[in-house]
């Protein structure tokens, strides 16, 4: 049976949540996601840095037209004030869920103070959530890892003061942030955090299957997922795992065709979205992700990331696809 998941006063039309990624989860992707069966996709990171807000990076980053509700972004920085800025603008532009980023292990965020690297300093996670809630009228929701180090999972402390503070959910991934993607995850203080609160926990990490996606919620007890790395060349694992969740039956693996429609809608949106320069461009890592199963040699993938133009982009995809229907092999 499903869990229903619940952010501040939205239902979500299922637990199964796309995990925000920096340079992944623009809105062409939250879009695909959501139609392929995500119940909510969260934005790529906005920095709370306002001196950064007027890039077009930025802009695009705000950018939510077209987008189903409720709409969640997540924001990143060290600074209570300026994150509490950040929460304000962002819900001035359609945003109706704030998401604080104090999961990310990336260096260049966590040299700055940002991402997980707050956890280490428990009094200043507080004045950054009491700051944000106070700031915003919409939920503000917090994803984190499970604590610094092996020896500092901290993720249990961090929670209370969370549901003190007036954080309406949490996303856990399950790992610390020494681990960074290393290893793989532990669900263990997911479930003690979530027998801790009793506000929305969502688990994190290494979900791959619909398998994995069953094992994980009956593990931990969590109210839904979050679903990042797995979703990307595969937007359609939302659909499978919440089928399997719903009826334990396996759903059929798309088709070559379907592959090259979800691919090709994706890449279209892509140029419209970025611009005929930077589309095709950031097009080339989505197109990385789909075709890992089908081009095992990369010859075709280095073909495709040496074009520039959008269209010829969306002509050799389609050529690919004709020949691998037909048992060929696309001449590179």
């Amino acid at each position: 049976m499903l869990p229903t998941a619940n952010i501040g006063p939205y239902t979500l039309p299922n637990p199964l949540i796309v995990a925000p990624m920096a340079g992944v989860t623009d809105r062409p992707f939250r879009l695909l996601c959501r139609r392929l069966g995500a119940g909510l996709a969260v934005s790529e990171m906005v920095i709370a840095d306002s001196k950064l807000w007027h890039t077009r990076k930025s802009r695009l980053r705000l950018d939510h037209q077209g987008e189903p509700e409720p709409r969640s972004v997540q924001i990143a920085g060290g600074d209570p004030e300026m994150l509490a800025n950040a929460a304000r603008l962002n819900a001035e532009h359609g945003a109706q869920i704030i998401d604080i980023n104090m999961g990310c292990p990336a260096k260049k965020v966590c040299n700055k103070a940002a991402g997980s690297a707050l956890m280490k300093d428990e009094a200043l996670v507080r004045d950054i959530l009491q700051a944000v809630v106070a700031a915003v009228e919409v939920p503000v929701t917090l994803k984190m890892r499970t604590g610094w180090d092996q020896e500092h999972r901290n993720a249990p402390i961090i929670a209370r003061m969370a549901e003190d503070a007036g954080i309406q959910a949490l996303a856990i991934h399950g790992r610390t942030r020494a681990d960074a993607y290393k290893g793989c995850a532990e669900y263990d203080t997911i479930a003690e955090v979530k027998s801790r609160v009793s506000i929305p926990v969502f688990a994190n990490g290494d979900i791959t299957s619909p398998q994995k996606a069953r094992q994980v919620l009956a593990h931990t007890g969590a109210d839904g997922l979050l679903i990042g790395r797995a979703a990307q060349g595969s937007p359609w694992i939302f659909r499978e795992i919440l089928h399997f969740l719903e009826t334990g039956q396996q759903l059929p693996a798309p088709d070559l065709n379907e592959v090259e429609q979800i691919l090709t809608e994706h890449l279209r949106a892509l140029h419209e979205f970025y611009g005929e320069v930077m589309g095709p461009r950031i097009a080339r890592k989505h197109a990385g992700w789909y075709l890992q199963a089908h081009d095992e040699s990369r010859a075709f993938r280095k073909r495709f990331n040496a074009i520039e133009d959008g269209l010829e982009q969306r002509d050799v995809i389609q050529q690919y696809f004709a020949a691998l229907r037909n048992g060929e092999v696309f001449a590179a």
